[in-house]
């Protein structure tokens, strides 16, 4: 189902642009103290989890009541490309859930903290595999708690994908994604486009630094089998699209074909219809990394589904309100509030 947003943009900020940069380069939020814990993936790789409030994989954990850890909700968040714990929206959720009195986790992507991981690849928009492997591992520290799971831009994307993949439902109440590029292809597209291609050459930028960086930690840390497939693909210097970088590195790194077979699998919008949790996906229509026609129709979504569409509110911005009264970093508002309504009438 599509229905409309109440949320609007104040006033001052309502410009796409305005509503995307003033949370990551002016909000000033102090981050809460978290547990982190390293993790090896079944493929030998390490990703980290920081959790806010007693964490399932800490010793402290295990020696909690059943009741103590199954009373309140934990939610699983996942951020954006080139994002991680640290991200000014994530910290604002893990602030809200924590004035709840909820426990919270951000899964770090690979490579997102600490340093470079270990294998040649890493995270991309369709690599749901540390996703579940997470999930599993929270469900079996903790069976019976109630989880939900919460992702941004790329991770919302990852989060949708993996949601649809799964043939009986998971056990989680309710997930919700923010500024979803559901059509890998055609947000592409639209970053080489107008103004958007400052937001790419952010983002390239950053992905290269990465890819740099790594190369050298692989070949530092002797991981040289690793360091040897990197040094086999094109020199990434003067990529300056997504359709370059994610030919020559994503798909070559990931095992697809090409550029398209990597976009055609990993765009989460052919997998809506098979979400069977109950699900909120919040877009913009201002959003300026994602076109409108990548958006999905009402035929896409499953019963569980339910996509809210804004005017404004640029890309994993939302700072306004449904009045002056409420108005601020809405989705700290409104995911919570959409959590708990689930967590309270499943």
């Amino acid at each position: 189902m599509i229905q409309h947003s109440p949320f609007k943009p104040y006033r001052w900020l309502a410009n796409r642009h305005l509503q995307t940069l003033w949370p990551s380069q002016f909000r000033q939020i102090l981050p809460l103290a978290f547990q982190r814990h390293a993790i090896t993936t079944p493929d030998q790789d390490i990703i980290y989890l920081d959790s806010i409030g007693h964490s399932p994989f800490s010793k402290e954990s295990k020696s909690l009541s059943g009741f103590e850890k199954t009373k309140t909700p934990l939610v699983l968040m996942l951020h954006g490309l080139t994002g991680s714990s640290e991200s000014k929206y994530i910290i604002g959720l893990q602030h809200a859930f924590a004035q709840r009195g909820w426990r919270s986790i951000t899964l770090n992507f690979r490579g997102c903290s600490e340093h470079p991981n270990y294998k040649a690849h890493s995270y991309h928009s369709g690599h749901t595999e540390d996703l579940h492997t997470v999930y599993q591992l929270i469900r079996e520290a903790e069976p019976d708690t109630p989880l939900a799971v919460l992702g941004f831009s790329l991770g919302g994307n990852v989060l949708l994908k993996w949601l649809g993949q799964q043939e009986k439902p998971p056990s989680v109440f309710a997930a919700a994604a923010v500024s979803v590029p559901f059509q890998l292809d055609i947000c592409a597209n639209t970053l080489d486009e107008g103004f958007s291609k400052l937001y790419r050459a952010h983002l390239i930028g950053e992905l290269k630094k990465a890819f740099e960086l790594k190369k050298n930690y692989l070949l530092q840390q002797g991981h040289l089998e690793e360091y040897q497939r990197i040094e086999r693909l094109p020199d990434v210097s003067k990529m300056t699209s997504f359709w370059e970088f994610d030919h020559h590195i994503t798909a070559a790194l990931n095992d697809f074909d090409s550029v398209h077979h990597y976009y055609k699998e990993s765009s989460s919008r052919q997998y809506l219809k098979h979400i069977k949790v109950p699900t909120l996906i919040i877009q913009a229509a201002d959003d300026p990394f994602i076109c409108l026609t990548a958006l999905p129709s009402n035929q896409d979504l499953s019963s569980f589904t339910t996509l809210e569409l804004s005017k404004g509110g640029g890309h994993v911005g939302f700072i306004g309100g449904e009045n002056t009264k409420t108005a601020g970093y809405w989705l700290d508002k409104r995911l919570p509030d959409f959590l708990l309504r689930r967590w309270l009438h499943p």
